[in-house]
């Protein structure tokens, strides 16, 4: 390794600008970029030693390219933006982040939760707009309103974020589900059946990751399976349900509402089925912002330049390869 060890940060504008990045104690030079496009990876990883990239993509092309390159930190829990075959060629190390999100990520999907089943952004919109003065009365009911507790909270992935928003649903008295796989069998007494989950459940939400096995694992199948109209919420992978059939589930009335913080594309297109019908009472989308609170993003940076040292002084930790 170099005497003095040439960092490159690809993305700084991912993290929010008052997170503190606390540097490594061993001899560094830390170069950052708000913004990396694709095409200009390689002339800036050229001669780094580490590579941090949260969602910049880091190819075959580029880890040829740098010929210094020890390791990619990946600033984030999901690394598929890093081509892992090319690095493990070329002997560099990946590491990512880990359990960071255990309660910036439950804490958001219950915000969508609640606001979702007590109709909180139509009625502030309504307020705004004087209906309230204009209704003559102490309240009105223009949205529906329903409570948590004594409905079915149905989970799919059981990690740890699965399982945190498991004991807020308990807290609030419901009863939770835990999904088995989509098409397994004999998972054990702890997992209900996918479909059951889907047919029984009054909200669902999703906590696992996204590989070719969970993409569209809910599409117009599995929503004409929903025997309770539930609300369906996705704080982990856009790609995980189809988003065309959901925003036609919306609109039929298959499902009661939905709160995502994650699409397919980020940011979404004006004809994202998704986007185009944003304005819906029933509908909440938020920026990628699940994962994003002071506590979360401070932790993560933490982690990540922990990371780096660990793997400075001969002790890598949190490997992928």
């Amino acid at each position: 390794m170099t005497a003095t060890a040439k960092i490159v940060f690809l993305d700084r504008d991912t993290f929010s600008p008052e997170t503190v990045l606390h540097p490594p104690a061993f001899p560094h030079e830390l170069v950052t970029h708000l913004r990396t496009a694709p095409d200009e990876v390689a002339a800036r990883i050229a001669d780094a030693d580490v590579v941090i990239t949260n969602k910049v993509p880091i190819t075959v092309q580029s880890v040829t390219a740098a010929k210094r390159l020890r390791l990619v930190a990946a600033a984030a829990t999901g690394y598929d933006q890093i081509d892992l075959a090319a690095c493990k060629e070329a002997g560099v190390t990946v590491c990512n982040i880990r359990n960071y999100a255990k309660n910036t990520v439950p804490e958001h999907t219950f915000a969508l939760i609640l606001a979702l089943r007590r109709s909180l952004v139509p009625y502030r919109a309504s307020v705004v707009d004087g209906r309230w003065e204009e209704s003559g009365r102490f309240c009105y009911f223009d949205y529906p309103i329903a409570d948590l507790a004594g409905s079915t909270l149905g989970i799919v992935g059981d990690g740890v974020l699965g399982r945190a928003v498991a004991r807020l649903g308990e807290a609030f008295g419901m009863r939770v589900l835990f999904s088995a796989y989509k098409g397994a069998d004999g998972m054990g007494p702890l997992y209900t059946p996918f479909d059951e989950v889907m047919r029984t459940s009054d909200v669902i939400t999703l906590h696992c990751p996204l590989s070719p096995a969970t993409r569209n694992m809910i599409s117009r199948r599995e929503f004409a399976l929903m025997e309770k109209k539930p609300l369906i919420v996705n704080t982990a992978r856009g790609g995980l349900v189809d988003e065309a059939a959901l925003a036609e589930a919306l609109e039929s009335g298959q499902v009661a509402g939905a709160g995502f913080d994650v699409l397919t594309h980020e940011p979404p297109g004006a004809d994202h089925p998704l986007r185009r019908i944003a304005a819906r009472p029933n509908l909440i989308l938020t920026p990628h912002v699940a994962w994003a609170s002071r506590e979360a993003i401070q932790g993560l940076a933490d982690q990540l330049f922990g990371n780096i040292e660990a793997f400075w002084r001969g002790e890598p930790r949190n490997v992928v390869v």
